[in-house]
């Protein structure tokens, strides 16, 4: 990329460009660089079209001005109750409670490093499983002398838990098996469980009407960014840009 940038024949200076690249952190000051080039062209673009529409800009700041600009050459009308309906029916999962699911487990301690002990624990864990499996009501028994968790108290139960709530390993195992016992030992990074689902809560589809504020705005924000999107493709193909070619890729144009 060159540092040689111009639209429409305005030079876009090359201490305009460092001075942008504050505003974009980035692993490497090349793409920072791409980053804020592409920014002030874009800047460059809208702060053209207002001029040439002749709109009044006096007393209003940068970010008002586009505001007015994008309101008058982007806009976008509020989505349909038809509309909103349409996307819920056809994506469910997004209004929905978060599934549950009820635990217990016993938790036999081991460093993530320490090979050997992870070894031994996974082996007792192995033992454990085996005598569940024969004898079910022993649980309690087994998580209140074996288990390095404070559920143990509570004959290892970790009542309901919804996803987030646990470490991915764990979260993985309990929200996948339906019911009892999971036939093999559970590795975290505490250590192994062995671990029983006493049930799981899927969760309920929410009501139309408790999600259709929320679901209203999300849609029109979704809308007033791809009008906005577009705009700014067709003020680029419209341009004269030197010194910076935009990606072909579909690239978003707006951060």
């Amino acid at each position: 990329m060159s540092t040689d940038i111009s639209v429409n024949g305005v030079a876009i200076s090359e201490a305009a460009m460092l001075q942008e690249m504050q505003y974009f952190p980035s692993e490497s000051q090349e793409d920072a660089l791409n980053q804020a080039a592409r920014a002030l062209i874009v800047s460059e673009l809208l702060r053209q079209r207002a001029q040439a529409l002749a709109m009044e800009t006096e007393g209003l700041s940068q970010d008002e001005v586009i505001d007015r600009l994008l309101q008058r050459e982007a806009p976008v009308r509020e989505p349909t109750t038809e509309e909103c309906e349409r996307f819920y029916r056809g994506h469910p999962e997004q209004f929905s409670s978060s599934p549950l699911v009820e635990a217990k487990h016993i938790l036999l301690a081991a460093a993530p490093d320490d090979v050997k002990e992870r070894s031994l624990k996974l082996e007792q864990a192995k033992a454990l499983i085996e005598r569940l499996q024969s004898n079910p009501d022993q649980f309690a028994s087994l998580a209140q002398k074996f288990s390095a968790c404070p559920s143990k108290e509570q004959g290892g139960s970790l009542g309901q838990l919804s996803r987030g709530q646990t470490v991915a390993e764990f979260e993985a195992a309990v929200f996948r098996h339906d019911h009892g016992l999971i036939a093999s030992p559970v590795e975290s990074r505490y250590g192994v469980h062995v671990v029983w689902v006493e049930r799981n809560i899927p969760g309920d589809l929410l009501p139309f009407s408790y999600v259709e504020e929320k679901l209203r705005s999300y849609l029109h924000e979704l809308a007033e960014r791809r009008a906005v999107v577009d705009y700014l493709h067709r003020l680029v193909e419209a341009a004269e840009i030197h010194g910076y070619r935009f990606a072909q890729d579909g690239s978003p144009l707006l951060q």
